[in-house]
């Protein structure tokens, strides 16, 4: 397979929407956790599906981070590709665009990974309304 710019500049308008996303998702975890710690700290008010929902908070918190850095190193790995070709150097480039690869598509499971425990949150949150609909 042939390497040219072009193959690099495919990637360049989705990782930088991909790294916009997963910024997106965390400033609404953390806003989700600052509230939560605000209840906490000035309600003094724990419910007993909080332990289960600050388990998965914290995991998925850890998985964005690990999301957002493959994604980064994947940009990185891109800028490098089309250096290594300005340079001439295509056997270089080829490797280096495999590593871009390689970290996107690391990204992306880690991203359907943390999907996923978002989803677990919520049905924990349901729950809770479930057992209120019990108690009326």
């Amino acid at each position: 397979m042939d390497i040219d710019y072009t193959v690099a500049a495919l990637m360049f308008p989705a990782i930088p929407l991909m790294m916009t996303m997963y910024s997106n998702r965390y400033h609404t975890l953390s806003a989700l956790i600052r509230r939560l710690h605000d209840q906490y700290t000035f309600e003094k008010r724990t419910p007993p599906e909080w332990e289960n929902q600050l388990h998965v908070l914290n995991n998925r918190t850890n998985l964005l981070k690990f999301t957002m850095g493959f994604a980064a190193f994947g940009f990185l790995f891109n800028m490098s590709t089309v250096l290594m070709l300005y340079l001439g150097n295509t056997q270089l480039a080829r490797i280096i665009f495999a590593g871009c690869c390689i970290c996107m598509i690391i990204s992306i499971f880690l991203f359907l990974q943390e999907i996923r425990l978002s989803n677990k949150a919520l049905k924990y949150h349901l729950s809770d309304m479930d057992s209120m609909k019990r108690d009326l």
